[in-house]
């Protein structure tokens, strides 16, 4: 692995991918400068602490943040590279794309930059964002060239290189991932190359320019979600045909050439629930698979509050001294995966929220990763133990696969497991 050719490097956006980032550079003794909006998450980090829930993480923060290779401030300040992380949403009902954050970013760096920098959007962004910045960055600062205009002998370089983690082993993935890089130019590639190889170990591979660096990362979710798409909706047919989904993947999947995945309560996430819209909002008329699965996938929480209706309505008919609010619904899970934390684009906790609107009786929920309630309290939930949660609810509905769940004895009562842990 080669030494750094960059002395500092600032990082914009300390979230789930920006931390975990500048944390992987100051462990190989680099000042980094990581930049956020937030102040509560700034003095965190300067404390050696940190924000959100990733294996190692903590370990390796807090041992950068000591040696002083890692702080964070709000304000950003000079430095040779400057990787921005910041997200990507929507605005609107269309599902179009919000690139606020990414221009906001771009301003906010545009006084700071100096000939000789290079400025990597690892966003996850629609086709033509990191021609976007290049455009703002070059309108904020007439003074400097930039790759459209003056190609390779621009005074700044420009490039996409998206994050392609899991949550859960970002600490890993960081390293061993290939990574695909998409300068303006190849000048601009190349000095990408030489910033990444810094710590990863993994190749990095030169896309034929950003918007394919892009599309390759957009692709790679999409894939998921159409796959997704398909085992959500074997999984609505055989309800509808009373069959049971997980024998059905199982046989199937003994063909040497068929891997259908495991249905769930939709998809969440800020990549796979999000970023297939990029796709479709580039090139509408030409989606329609891309489309389909996205519609497909949104579709299933709310058949899955069909499904508690339904069982709160059986047991009511099993209880006719009842009324709906005698009856206790406990929900298990609320994180949009398995074993973490993160609760972005999670249909469980959507479905959670829909419930409390629509069921007049007692809620809890059972989420062991979850830090605090925080996220419920603007919702009538209760958050408990999953020994109390058994013990207290009529119905339950299993939402995530965590493993707890796993190792538990299936509750007494109507049991509704999207993820056919208890089921089977």
């Amino acid at each position: 692995m080669n030494e750094s050719p960059f002395r500092r490097i600032s990082v914009i956006g300390l979230g789930y991918i920006g931390l975990p980032t500048a944390a992987m550079f100051a462990s190989r003794k680099i000042e980094v400068v990581g930049v956020d909006v937030d102040e509560r998450t700034v003095e965190t980090i300067n404390r050696g602490e940190v924000h959100i829930a990733e294996p190692d993480l903590d370990i390796v923060v807090r041992a950068a943040v000591k040696e002083g290779y890692l702080r964070a401030t709000s304000e950003p300040e000079p430095a040779d590279a400057f990787l921005i992380a910041v997200p990507t949403p929507f605005k609107g009902d269309n599902h179009e794309p919000d690139l606020s954050y990414i221009e906001a970013a771009a301003n906010a760096i545009a006084p700071v930059l100096k000939e000789g920098d290079i400025v990597i959007l690892e966003s996850t962004s629609p086709v033509g964002a990191t021609e976007a910045m290049a455009n703002w960055l070059a309108g904020a600062r007439s003074d400097l060239t930039f790759p459209q205009q003056a190609g390779e002998s621009s005074d700044i370089r420009v490039a996409h290189c998206p994050e392609r983690v899991l949550p859960g082993k970002v600490m890993q993935e960081l390293i061993t991932n290939d990574r695909v890089i998409g300068g303006l130019t190849p000048a601009c590639s190349q000095r990408a190359i030489a910033l990444y190889q810094t710590f990863v170990s993994g190749n990095c591979v030169v896309a034929s320019g950003p918007r394919v660096a892009e599309m390759a990362k957009l692709t790679e979710n999409s894939f998921r979600d159409v796959n997704i798409a398909f085992a959500n909706e074997l999984s609505v047919i055989c309800d509808k045909l009373n069959m049971d989904v997980w024998e059905l993947i199982q046989l199937a999947n003994r063909h040497p050439r068929v891997n259908i995945l495991q249905p769930g309560p939709g998809v969440g996430g800020h990549c796979i629930a999000v970023d297939p819209w990029f796709i479709v909002s580039s090139a509408p008329e030409q989606s329609r698979l891309i489309r389909t699965a996205r519609e497909v996938n949104d579709a299933k929480p709310t058949w899955v509050l069909d499904k508690v209706s339904a069982a709160v309505g059986a047991h009511l008919v099993s209880h006719p001294k009842k009324t709906a609010t005698d009856v206790c619904v406990a929900i298990y899970g609320l994180t949009f995966k398995a074993d973490i934390d993160d609760l972005r684009q999670s249909p469980a906790l959507a479905i959670a929220r829909e419930l409390s609107v629509r069921h007049a009786g007692r809620l809890v929920a059972v989420e062991p990763n979850l830090r605090s309630s925080d996220a419920l309290d603007d919702v009538r939930i209760e958050l408990v133990g999953l020994e109390a949660a058994a013990q207290c609810a009529d119905v339950h509905l299993l939402l995530v696969d965590h493993a707890q769940f796993k190792a538990a004895h299936v509750p007494n009562g109507h049991v509704i497991d999207t993820k056919g842990i208890w089921e089977r």
